[in-house]
């Protein structure tokens, strides 16, 4: 089969590779209809993140259930699914508490030894515990396939950023950063009833679709600037809740400095290139709670799936670049210099 491999910085090559088969009784092989490119990905691509010559790479998919091992029972051949970022055995500890990416079994697609998302099938470890069905009548429509694929990651990190970030009902929420999974922050703050959403960033495009999905507000400065802005348009208070999808030391200072005295921050940035920007000193003086980290999506999938299903939320304007697999480096290129918000492969 063709899959995507990385070899070096910047060098990204889609090779033939051996076709997956089922190893364990608790495998299944799913055939790929549709993946992306993640920003995390970014970091692999320019060297920031260390691979193996010919490591496998990309964890965001959906696909038909080609092969099962013995002891599947969960799904069968031919099913619809889609896999979320981290495969899970569904049963230990971690995983009945909801925190699937911290399961003791468990590991990321493209890890050294596994398939990646960006192929065109890819063995699935515990499929019963991480795979997720979905409508069959799906895989012939283009544009619900897209929006069902953010459901591997950017949706369910959008909306574990929010519960982080404790929005509810009739909250003010400020969303640090316009990449996808920003912009599924603000769709997620939007679903859960904040009342004033307010959008940072600099690029009118996703701005535009920050606004389309519930933005209020759009700031567009960066820094100091940006503290100032979000401050003057909340009487000086700041938001009750901060999302933090960038990962920066800059990033996490913006998100302290427009956090509401008593409000809380959701970080779902991957940290990259820096500390972390955090003064205990001030975020213990104002109350300023902290919580996110690596999203289980593979809990959320369940809540959010009828919500795409029946049209309450679209996540897929998010995509605004479709590749076939032999595309993919020219997808990289083209995230890397910011040409694409986010890159849909397609197989079919």
């Amino acid at each position: 089969m063709r899959a995507t491999t990385i070899h070096a910085p910047f060098d990204m090559r889609v090779e033939d590779v051996p076709e997956p088969l089922v190893q364990l009784p608790t495998d299944a092989v799913v055939r790929v209809l549709r993946a992306c490119i993640c920003g995390s990905d970014l970091w692999a691509y320019r060297g920031e993140s260390a691979r193996q010559p010919g490591q496998r790479i990309g964890h965001e998919f959906l696909g038909i259930v080609e092969e099962t091992g013995s002891e599947v029972s969960g799904v069968r051949t031919g099913d619809l699914v889609v896999a979320p970022f981290v495969w899970s055995d569904g049963v230990c500890d971690y995983c009945r508490e909801g925190l699937t990416t911290s399961c003791v079994h468990g590991g990321f697609w493209g890890a050294v030894g596994y398939d990646g998302g960006q192929g065109e099938a890819v063995r699935v470890p515990f499929a019963d515990g991480t795979l997720v069905g979905l409508p069959k009548e799906a895989a012939s429509d283009d544009h619900l396939l897209s929006a069902l694929l953010t459901l591997s990651d950017v949706m369910g990190t959008g909306h574990h950023a929010a519960l982080g970030a404790g929005v509810r009902k009739g909250a003010t929420v400020a969303v640090v950063g316009d990449g996808a999974v920003g912009l599924c922050a603000v769709l997620a703050a939007k679903r859960l009833g904040a009342e004033r959403i307010i959008a940072l960033g600099r690029h009118e495009v996703r701005t535009d679709i920050a606004r389309r999905f519930g933005a209020t507000d759009v700031v567009a400065a960066r820094g100091e600037d940006a503290v100032a802005a979000v401050r003057e348009l909340t009487r000086g208070q700041g938001a009750h809740a901060v999302v933090e999808a960038v990962g920066t030391e800059q990033s996490m200072r913006t998100a302290v400095g427009i956090a509401r005295d008593g409000g809380a921050i959701g970080f779902v940035g991957v940290p990259h290139g820096s500390g972390t920007g955090l003064d205990l000193g001030v975020m213990f003086d104002r109350n300023i709670a902290l919580r996110g980290g690596v999203a289980p999506v593979r809990t959320y999938i369940p809540e959010l799936l009828p919500d795409i299903l029946d049209g309450t939320i679209d996540p897929s304007p998010v995509f605004d670049l479709t590749v076939d697999l032999e595309g993919v480096p020219d997808g990289y290129k083209a995230m890397d210099e910011r040409t694409a918000l986010k890159v849909l492969v397609t197989n079919s």
